[in-house]
């Protein structure tokens, strides 16, 4: 009789249960055989902002002013100077505080109390990154990389007034100007651009949150120059990616064809010019390239500081001597580059100084002098030699990939993407 009652009272209680979670559990299962509708209760997510669930807290935006710390910020949402002691001690290692730039945009989560103490500090040091400083319990920052997507790209174009602008034209990045510049630097003479000169790009992006952030790589690229044409081919020598010709020579020369980055040249090489600043003819034995004050200048090559130093005609100024057959002089700097002295090594690209206007000089600019076999000649003139080509043993691997790439490149029609520019403008 005992064992009855306890049955009974398990099958009411298993009624009762399966009764009263009706609405919250899927029971088709119970009816196989019959049309039934089950009704499963709505599921709600949080609101993440960068991952962080939000929706009981506050969400506050805003911009680095001029001289403004992390302190000043976070002190407006109640952080203690003993947190923020402890954030800059333990993020140290992760993001320097002190490097929030001014113009920057960060985001304050603040809880929704009249303190509006903060939880959550976040900013952006770059596109492709973020960084979170948890202000809560455990007081901890961390950088976190962005999902990158590489997208690949290819691009044809006439110039009409520079460069820059032809590219931003073609919707790319101003990114891929500079990686254009690097691989026909030795080709292209980049301060005379002429109106109609052309240039086809198979190239890679890098994209986070929908943002160009970077240049990948540039696959293979065409420049017509002054009525030459100029391959560029990417290939693997074993060492490093380096770009060459369709026939394999090297693209490198010794030296880069201007020691600055888009500017002008304001007076050329002359044995016979009239001197702005002490207004009378006279040799002006150099190339002067107009450009803001602060502008770097990179030396042209590899070789060893001559000198580097002050002379009341020059300016600050620096001399190099790359081999026995070429030298380089950089005149009316506004300051030398840090650890530029007499017998240090310089590599090719390296910044050495910065355009200013000391010495003669009526305007920021750089003078740059070129020196062969010891007589000074115009450095827009000089015959340039080559770095190395393909090695005969990489030769025919080099050329199935150069045969691809060129023939990607001359399909490429010139009017390509102004037509899908003006297609994603409308």
């Amino acid at each position: 009789m005992r064992n009855i009652k306890i049955w009974f009272i398990f099958i009411i209680t298993t009624v009762a249960a399966v009764s009263f979670g009706y609405n919250s559990y899927d029971l088709s299962f119970l009816y196989k055989d019959e049309d039934v509708e089950i009704e499963i209760d709505e599921v709600i997510l949080p609101t993440l902002y960068y991952n962080i669930p939000i929706d009981s807290l506050e969400l506050a935006e805003g911009q680095v002013r001029r001289n403004q710390n992390l302190s000043e910020i976070l002190t407006e949402f109640n952080v203690s100077h003993q947190d923020l002691h402890l954030l800059s001690q333990r993020s140290k290692d992760v993001y320097d505080v002190r490097k929030l730039k001014a113009g920057s945009r960060y985001s304050v989560i603040h809880k929704n109390d009249t303190l509006k103490t903060a939880t959550h500090f976040i900013f952006e040091p770059s596109l492709a990154e973020y960084v979170i400083y948890h202000l809560e319990d455990s007081i901890y920052a961390e950088l976190i990389s962005k999902e990158v997507e590489i997208r690949e790209r290819q691009i044809a174009a006439e110039i009409a007034s520079s460069l820059y602008n032809a590219v931003l034209d073609q919707g790319a990045s101003p990114l891929l100007v500079n990686q254009l510049v690097d691989v026909f630097a030795w080709q292209v003479d980049f301060f005379r651009i002429a109106k109609g000169d052309r240039f086809k790009i198979i190239f890679e992006e890098e994209l986070a949150d929908g943002q160009v952030i970077g240049i990948k790589n540039i696959k293979g690229a065409y420049f017509e120059h002054w009525n030459k044409n100029y391959y560029a081919i990417p290939f693997n020598t074993g060492e490093k990616v380096d770009y060459f010709d369709e026939d394999g020579n090297s693209l490198r020369k010794t030296f880069l064809k201007a020691p600055l980055n888009f500017t002008r040249i304001s007076s050329g090489y002359s044995l016979r010019r009239f001197h702005p600043v002490q207004k009378r003819y006279k040799a002006h034995l150099g190339t002067d390239y107009a450009a803001p004050t602060g502008t770097p200048i990179r030396t042209v090559g590899d070789g060893v500081v001559l000198e580097a130093g002050y002379h009341r005609g020059n300016g600050n100024y620096v001399k190099i001597k790359h081999n026995s057959n070429y030298t380089t002089q950089y005149l009316h700097m506004s300051k030398i580059a840090s650890r530029i002295r007499p017998g240090v090594r310089v590599k090719q690209g390296q910044t050495i100084g910065f355009v200013g206007s000391t010495g003669l000089a009526n305007g920021p600019h750089l003078c740059f002098r070129f020196w062969k076999n010891g007589r000074q000649v115009d450095a827009l003139k000089v015959d340039l030699p080559s770095s190395e080509g393909i090695t005969e043993d990489k030769m025919k691997r080099f050329r199935l990939i150069s045969s691809e790439i060129k023939a990607r490149l001359d399909t490429l029609n010139f009017q390509q993407e102004e037509k899908f520019l003006a297609k994603i403008l409308k």
